[in-house]
């Protein structure tokens, strides 16, 4: 995470309430329940005017929305900047969140702990974590996992020709969903031979 020091100060309910959605606001940067002890930058969901009771709703440069009290004094609040503020965290970029399905040839549990050992190394002790650990057996076979749309072609080279690659092992489906129109066709995997001609 990247973070920069902002001199800002904390709006009241009032103070909100006349904030335009062009207008550049400071929320807590805290996303789907991760504790993270600073700011994001953020620009209220609607006009502070429509305002009618119930909390103000911001969404954050990074996508999310939050809901705010600013007069709670348990809330972060909102802020803005102001050079007679005070001095606050602010997230400015942050890293990416993988999902990661590993395939380990003979895994077992020391195999999977030296993965995530050097994981950890690499980039960290606190970034790498494991979230959801699911240990499965994976059938030695590789299949040709596709994609091709859902309403068939009148003729059918025309819809082999919309058939998108994607994959070689079949377990990678449960990780992934189809996209919209389209369906996952899995076939006997077929090594590519190339019969061109060489002197």
């Amino acid at each position: 995470m990247n973070t920069e020091k902002v001199t800002a100060r904390r709006l009241t309910t009032e103070e909100v309430s006349e904030l335009n959605l062009q207008d550049s606001i400071f929320v807590s940067a805290e996303m789907d329940g991760i504790p993270l002890d600073c700011y994001a930058p953020a620009f209220l969901a609607k006009p502070g005017k429509n305002f009618e009771g119930g909390s103000f709703t911001a969404r954050t440069i990074f996508g999310k929305e939050i809901h705010i009290l600013p007069d709670n004094t348990e809330e972060r609040g909102i802020w803005v900047s102001d050079e007679a503020g005070e001095e606050i965290e602010v997230l400015q970029s942050a890293g990416v969140l993988l999902n990661l399905a590993l395939f380990v040839p003979n895994g077992n549990k020391e195999s999977l702990e030296s993965l995530y050992t050097a994981a950890r190394e690499a980039f960290g002790v606190g970034i790498v974590q494991r979230w959801n650990e699911e240990v499965i057996p994976v059938p030695d076979v590789k299949v040709d996992l596709y994609e091709e749309p859902t309403r068939g072609r009148k003729n059918t080279s025309s819809q082999i020709r919309d058939r998108r690659a994607l994959d070689i092992y079949p377990t990678r489906v449960r990780f992934m969903e189809p996209s919209d129109g389209w369906r996952f066709i899995l076939e006997p995997h077929k090594d590519v031979i190339d019969d061109t001609p060489t002197i």
